[in-house]
């Protein structure tokens, strides 16, 4: 099987490419749609010089166990219906937070439709503990 495959690979090797550059650029395509992606030290920067907003968009229940000072919490499921609340926000980058950084990457895209400036956490709340940084409950 594995010698059929590379038998295939070296007799086609100009379609190999360029299957191998389409996928490139698609990834790089979906992650660009998706936000931009920030460390724990830029989300600290922006928040710091008041240029963002933290939107932890984790249930009720995960917010209430520990999050990020200054948070607003606002479920994923809702945020879309909600938006009218991050009006006043406009100014600032709003930044998505989820568990692991994983579900935010969707709601960033349709806040960059709506017009806001929006980027995701990278790692979510998961990075943040695991560099010993704060959580308030």
């Amino acid at each position: 099987m594995v010698a059929h495959l590379i038998q295939f690979a070296t007799d086609h090797f100009i379609l190999v490419a360029i299957f191998v550059v389409l996928l490139i650029l698609l990834l790089v395509n979906e992650v660009r749609r998706g936000g931009q992606s920030l460390s724990n030290g830029q989300l600290t920067a922006l928040v710091n010089a008041d240029k963002a907003l933290v939107v932890d968009i984790r249930t009720a229940k995960e917010y209430s166990a520990g999050h990020i000072v200054g948070a607003v919490n606002i479920p994923q499921d809702k945020l879309i219906a909600r938006m009218a609340e991050l009006d006043k926000h406009k100014d600032k980058t709003l930044i998505l937070v989820d568990a692991m950084g994983q579900q935010s990457g969707g709601l960033c895209r349709e806040l960059l439709k709506a017009g806001y400036t929006a980027a995701k956490l990278s790692g979510g709340v998961s990075s943040w503990k695991a560099d010993n940084l704060p959580l308030v409950k």
